[in-house]
């Protein structure tokens, strides 16, 4: 009667069984890492997400709380309404300054 119990315990797929297991755990832990993650970029409250920047097919998605909302490029060139508050000017090294117009300057315009 004791062969009878060992064939039991020498059964290869049992081992295999087992394995099976033990990758599933694994899969399950690394997906709740992956998911707390604080470089996830939607584990922050308010996030703002461009696709493709520049592009003709690009696309921003913002984040604010649970709510989800997605912009796409038209190829249209926007158009509003709004006055000159200032110019804005390139240094030689790169940086940019930022020069408002006083009230005399704008009542000209």
């Amino acid at each position: 009667m004791r062969f009878l119990d060992n064939d039991e315990a020498d059964d290869p797929i049992l081992s295999v069984v087992n394995l099976v297991d033990l990758f599933l755990v694994v899969i399950g832990i690394l997906m709740i890492v992956i998911v707390r993650n604080p470089l996830n970029p939607f584990s922050a409250e308010r996030v703002v997400v461009v696709e493709n920047p520049g592009q003709a097919d690009m696309r921003i998605t913002v984040k604010e709380g649970q709510e989800l909302t997605r912009y796409e490029a038209s190829g249209q060139i926007g158009e509003g309404q709004g006055k000159r508050a200032g110019v804005t000017y390139r240094l030689p090294d790169g940086r940019m300054v930022y020069v408002p117009e006083s009230n005399d300057t704008q009542r000209q315009n």
